[in-house]
């Protein structure tokens, strides 16, 4: 998941580079204040740090209140911002200034919201400001109010034969572009006068302007053709321009020209087409209504103990919670990057427990009280190629999709160079097992990224193996995951019964007792202390619930004299814990999941291939890869059977246990070595025409992809208590 970026370069175009500064590069000089008394209170306190004033290189000046450009390395956009304030140096140790900074139409996020009166060459100042190095300053910058505009250009725009070409704009409002509020128009040079003008006066204008306060509309009032506007492009509108989503959504707009799609070069000098997003027509879709779920207890349970319901609070995680909150609240406010493994066996809650924190930090950032950042989450089960995770991380960031090679050429030079407004990302790696190349280059491309001077990116790694980055990847690359871990464990019985009853909490008739709460839970904190199990065996327990109470109730197709005397005799005889969810009930519900069609299989499944199940299982847990090669997995039978040593299993890899007296003791060992073991390659085959695994060809030959094409949970469930799994000392 991604907030949406606009498609065009949020900068200003710029075609020339360095004009001003020249083509030598100069040293930065400081300019120190000599005696100015004229200088405001504000201004002097800011400029206390050695009195600086200003900055020179070669022959180009600037100070405090000018308004500059500055460019990122390697791009042709520039950005606008006023200096507010010099400093000696920056985090890297460079010669540095504090720029507030202008926004263009294409960086108001909310479409929906934005105002489609803005002129070609119009900027909004904002509230926000961060510090970047003076060697990123580009020229400078006029910024005029739009009737001094039009007095010195006429026609509207700049000609490009004039010296003001891609460096003069108009601005008439302040705009908050996270959301999307915009203050009253004003002049600019009423609200601001250049180097003797208040900064701080002109950025509590733009903050106290830019304050929602409107309430929104009234739904149940009807729309009459006087609340419709026209707005096309290019026309004034009144100060009551809307600004909430229900106003915004009345506003018809004039249909704009499809843009063309945008060509970006490479270091490498490749040009890349960016496509436009794909446009999806909506299926049509039944609403259900909130009463079919709440009418009656039963329903109301079902749907409370579904793993997809999402809770109001995730009990037993708060510590988990509070580490992941810190880290990620601390990376986020100073700027730099940070990489993060979240580790835990299977329906531990680590993916809540960062969806819940990314979700309380942004409402930070909407209360104004964390810097905005950017949210993208990659689902290593939910693409094909681990390498279009490139192409999601650039979708995300400038909402252009591009092939995943093309956008590693993009992200190499994004993160490799300085830009003046770059925006925290946090980028979630979710099912990291799947992401595990055979070079490794996307683990590595992921974890170095955020090492970068100024890249800002902050990677979540979520795995089911504490120490997948030691066990499968290289040094390089688990070196540069850093130390930063959590541990999520397995949850015990106590902590179960939490969640559930916080789930049940708001239930009427309390028609899940609290014995079988905790018997469910102690069930299943003795396999896996997966929450998610625990959560399907007591919803199936209430659907028997259900079902039972349903089918206590008379027919009505049969309201005879008979039929009502036998279901009275029947309510007589019944026991009171129908309708009630049980220890009874809750065991029902265990033994179906233990008695369905597939463990039936599973268990009535010869020796052979109880062996290849469960080495391969064995296999896959010791290197955290879904994927292994027959190979290995005979190589885990192998070990496995030595710890069962003069049975008959150990003899089962040898080819056969009547040796041959004709043949020497090497030859004998040679044939021993060298022999297929015809019954497992047998039961290997066996087990991918059934659907149980997946092996490459359906050969079994030692390099041939192998892996499970049922869920690990059903083979430990199936194989926890047999005996002959037992004797090979593998336990699940």
């Amino acid at each position: 998941m991604a907030r949406h970026r606009s498609t065009a370069a949020p900068g200003v175009a710029r075609d020339d580079s360095d004009d001003e500064l020249g083509i030598d590069d100069h040293p930065w000089e400081w300019i120190y204040r000599q005696n100015q008394p004229s200088a405001s209170a504000s201004k002097r306190k800011r400029s206390a740090q050695h009195n600086i004033v200003g900055a020179r290189m070669g022959s180009f000046e600037c100070y405090v209140g000018d308004c500059v450009l500055l460019k990122a390395e390697g791009s042709n956009e520039a950005w606008v911002g006023i200096v507010a304030e010099f400093r000696e140096a920056d985090e890297d140790g460079d010669k540095a200034a504090n720029f507030l900074w202008f926004s263009t139409e294409k960086e108001i996020r909310n479409s929906d919201r934005k105002r489609t009166d803005f002129l070609p060459n119009e900027l909004y100042i904002t509230p926000s400001s961060d510090v970047n190095p003076l060697a990123s300053i580009n020229g400078k910058a006029t910024i005029l109010s739009h009737q001094k505009f039009l007095q010195q250009f006429p026609t509207g725009k700049v000609p490009r034969t004039s010296p003001g070409y891609n460096k003069t704009f108009v601005c008439r409002r302040g705009c908050n572009s996270r959301t999307s509020t915009y203050t009253p128009e004003f002049v600019w040079e009423d609200v601001y006068h250049g180097r003797e003008g208040d900064i701080d006066d002109l950025v509590e204008l733009v903050r106290s302007g830019t304050r929602s306060t409107r309430k929104r509309r009234n739904q149940d009032m009807p729309i009459t053709e006087a609340d419709y506007v026209a707005a096309p492009q290019g026309q004034e509108l009144d100060e009551d321009y809307p600004s909430d989503d229900a106003a915004r959504s009345r506003i018809l707009v004039t249909p704009r020209k499809k843009q063309k799609t945008t060509r970006v070069v490479t270091p490498s000098n490749r040009r890349v087409v960016v496509k436009r997003a794909l446009e999806f027509t909506p299926l049509a879709t039944r609403t259900i209504s909130p009463t079919y779920h709440q009418s009656s207890p039963f329903q109301i349970a079902r749907a409370q103990l579904h793993v997809a319901s999402v809770p109001t609070s995730l009990p037993c995680r708060e510590s988990e919670f509070a580490l992941v909150y810190s880290h990620l609240e601390a990376a986020i406010t100073d700027g730099s990057g940070a990489c993060i493994y979240i580790s835990g066996t299977p329906g531990t809650g680590k993916t809540a427990t960062v969806r819940e924190v990314v979700s309380k930090l942004d409402e930070a950032v909407r209360s104004d009280e964390l810097d905005d950042f950017i949210f993208v989450e990659i689902n290593g089960m939910k693409i094909t190629d681990p390498h279009q995770s490139y192409a999601l991380l650039w979708e995300a960031l400038r909402g252009q999709r591009v092939s995943p090679s093309q956008a590693l050429d993009l992200l190499e030079r994004e993160f490799n160079n300085p830009s003046p407004r770059r925006v925290p990302c946090v980028v979630l790696m979710d099912e990291l097992d799947q992401l595990v190349t055979k070079n490794q280059s996307v683990m590595y491309n992921f974890f170095n990224w955020p090492g970068l001077r100024h890249s800002r990116l902050i990677v979540l790694a979520v795995a089911n193996t504490m120490d997948l980055p030691e066990r499968t990847l290289s040094n390089k690359i688990s070196s540069r995951l850093g130390l930063t871990r959590i541990t999520f464990p397995g949850y015990n019985h106590e902590q179960l019964m939490k969640i559930i009853q916080s789930r049940l909490e708001g239930v009427p008739g309390n028609i899940v007792e609290p014995d079988a709460v905790q018997f469910a839970s102690r069930k299943v904190a003795a396999v896996s202390g997966d929450a998610r199990r625990a959560l399907d065996i007591c919803r199936r327990a209430v659907e028997l619930a259900e079902a039972d109470v349903k089918a206590s109730e008379p027919d009505p197709t049969t309201p005879s004299k008979r039929a009502k005397a036998k279901l009275g005799e029947a309510d007589r005889t019944a026991k009171p814990s129908r309708g009630r969810v049980t220890i009874a009930t809750i065991k029902r519900a265990i033994n179906e999941a233990t008695t369905s069609p597939l463990q039936q299989y599973l268990r009535a499944l010869p020796f052979a291939s109880k062996l290849v199940l469960a080495s391969l299982l064995v296999r896959n847990e010791r290197t955290g890869l879904p994927d292994s090669t027959y190979g290995d997995v005979i190589g885990e039978m192998n070990r496995a059977l030595v710890l069962d040593a003069g049975s008959r299993q150990v003899h089962l890899l040898k080819g056969t246990e009547d040796k041959d007296s004709t043949l020497d003791a090497a030859a004998q060992r040679r044939v021993a070595k060298l022999a297929r073991p015809a019954g497992v390659s047998a039961a290997a085959v066996d087990l991918t025409g059934a659907g149980i695994i997946i092996l490459e060809g359906q050969r079994p030959e030692r390099p041939s992809k192998i892996r499970l094409a049922v869920g690990d949970e059903e083979i430990k469930l199936a194989f926890r208590d047999d005996p002959e799994i037992r004797a090979l000392g593998i336990s699940f």
